[in-house]
């Protein structure tokens, strides 16, 4: 696709609780500081924004990722060749595991968690592989006071141990991808289980199921009936967006107020998409 320098981009809300698409900007060029901005205000509004009909190579969506910030590198997953801020996520027609296939937020399991993911549809089923969006900040507002009151002295700590560990999905060998199996000398972080967003100021949920293990002081028994009522508060659906991916889509999502989930409903069918992730800040 094409849009002319300093085009009004236009966007148009998917739900009422987050998402959007853009129309009337080509991903491949440049933006201008104008087109950036009113991106980025999208982006903090909706937090998961769409394109459509973007033909971008491994350079351009790094040039575009790097308007955001630096970028991170997964510790865990083997990147394109070439290219250690991308990876390739793929799931062939003989797979029965797919990437990200469960609600999460990305790479919380780290000190300083990941800002936002931008993610390139390459090639997808004709039917099936969309992926869920569920706003972390909703999550919050239903929640009663005396409960938010009780969260908001609460840390959580956060862990690759089971997603990336000897039980977890990429101890299983892929024809696709080759991620590392970690060992119980993987770090743990704590985070605080309320986030407050560092650029719209709203308070977030920040726990999500791959990789909160349990509250700071608290053990996996005694955490896991509050932590299951609120992942089930998270993901309900009056939260959500549904996003149905064409071969040229754009996702890009904000980790700190975000749950994704990868649908794995394409068995026998190829998807094949290219993911780069931006460096975030503390969570606080």
């Amino acid at each position: 696709m094409s849009a002319q320098a300093g085009a009004a981009i236009m966007v148009r809300p998917l739900a009422p609780f987050l998402g959007a698409e853009i129309d009337g900007v080509d991903l491949s060029q440049p933006l201008t500081d104008a087109q950036f901005n009113d991106i980025q205000a999208a982006f903090l509004k909706h937090h998961v924004i769409f394109f459509r009909d973007q033909t971008l190579t491994p350079d351009q969506q790094i040039a575009f990722a790097r308007r955001w910030g630096p970028l991170s590198i997964h510790p865990y997953v083997k990147p394109m060749t070439g290219y250690p801020e991308v990876l390739e996520i793929i799931k062939e027609p003989s797979e029965t595991i797919n990437f990200g296939g469960g609600w999460h937020s990305d790479m919380s399991f780290l000190e300083t968690p990941v800002m936002g993911s931008i993610l390139y549809a390459i090639e997808v089923p004709d039917v099936g592989g969309d992926t869920l969006f569920s706003s972390q900040y909703g999550a919050w507002e239903a929640l009663s006071p005396g409960l938010r009151l009780t969260l908001e002295g609460l840390r959580a700590v956060h862990s690759a141990a089971e997603e990336y560990g000897p039980r977890g999905p990429s101890a299983r060998k892929r024809a696709s991808m080759d991620s590392e199996v970690v060992g119980e000398d993987v770090p743990e972080y704590e985070h605080p289980v309320v986030r407050t967003h560092p650029e719209t100021g709203r308070k977030g949920l920040y726990v999500n199921p791959a990789f909160t293990m349990r509250f700071a002081g608290w053990t996996r028994k005694e955490s896991r009936s509050l932590l299951d009522y609120l992942f089930e508060i998270s993901r309900r659906e009056v939260y959500t967006c549904r996003f149905r991916w064409r071969p040229g889509s754009v996702a890009m999502w904000d980790n700190r107020c975000v749950w994704h989930y990868a649908l794995n409903d394409y068995h026998g069918h190829r998807r094949h998409m290219r993911r780069v992730t931006i460096e975030g800040d503390p969570v606080r």
